[in-house]
């Protein structure tokens, strides 16, 4: 589990193509990694297989590619980093799980003082899962989403998350890495939500809670 605090912006060095996915060999200044330690990597999380003099490297699987912006990079690009969260500290984000529920676009960008508003359009099937003062991870950065329009929605970027990360470098039509809240998909799988984790309408799991599944269970 990660916060959504970036704590570093690293750069890919390398990047190798195998039938399996990507590895990525990537830049930053942390210290003590651990092999097999989760570091989100613009909102991904991904596996440090190897570690090198000043980063480490990991790789994206096939999935992971198909539903990231992973897919994109290339040697030089850079990258939001978080390592993984510590029991006991502080969550000043809120929980990501680091596995990206797809893919969405900036559709406009407005300064708002030294802030920066950004709007950002998810696919169809993301849409129920936003919500006003809701929270949404963007390329791994927790943010609080301040408006919603059917499947577009405002979050904005203080000067200092413009300074530590490089959300506020995207244009319109630029994509980044959606993670919707974890509590979300809970409340929508429960509520046998169609579409929710390939779910199919008509399904029995898809049925969810009932007015009459709550009797036969003697809540009512």
């Amino acid at each position: 589990m990660f916060t959504g605090l970036v704590q570093e912006v690293g750069r890919i060095q390398e990047i190798s193509t195998s039938s399996e996915g990507r590895k990525l060999k990537i830049s930053c200044s942390f210290e003590h990694i651990q092999l097999g330690e989760s570091i989100a990597v613009s909102g991904a999380c991904l596996t440090v297989s190897q570690i090198t003099g000043g980063g480490f490297r990991c790789e994206a699987s096939a999935e992971t590619l198909d539903r990231t912006t992973l897919r994109y990079a290339t040697a030089g690009s850079e990258v939001h980093l978080e390592r993984a969260l510590q029991i006991g500290a502080r969550v000043g984000g809120h929980l990501v799980s680091g596995h990206v529920d797809g893919v969405g676009s900036i559709y406009a960008v407005q300064p708002l003082g030294d802030a920066l508003q950004v709007t950002v359009e998810v696919p169809s099937e993301l849409a129920p899962f936003l919500a006003s003062k809701g929270s949404i991870a963007i390329d791994g950065i927790s943010l609080t989403i301040n408006r919603v329009r059917d499947r577009t929605f405002d979050v904005v970027l203080v000067p200092y998350s413009r300074a530590e990360t490089r959300l506020d470098r995207k244009k319109p039509g630029s994509e980044v890495n959606i993670e919707v809240d974890i509590l979300a998909k809970y409340v929508a799988r429960l509520l046998g939500k169609p579409g929710v984790d390939g779910m199919e309408s008509g399904s029995t799991e898809a049925q969810g809670v009932t007015l009459d599944l709550l009797g036969r269970q003697g809540y009512l």
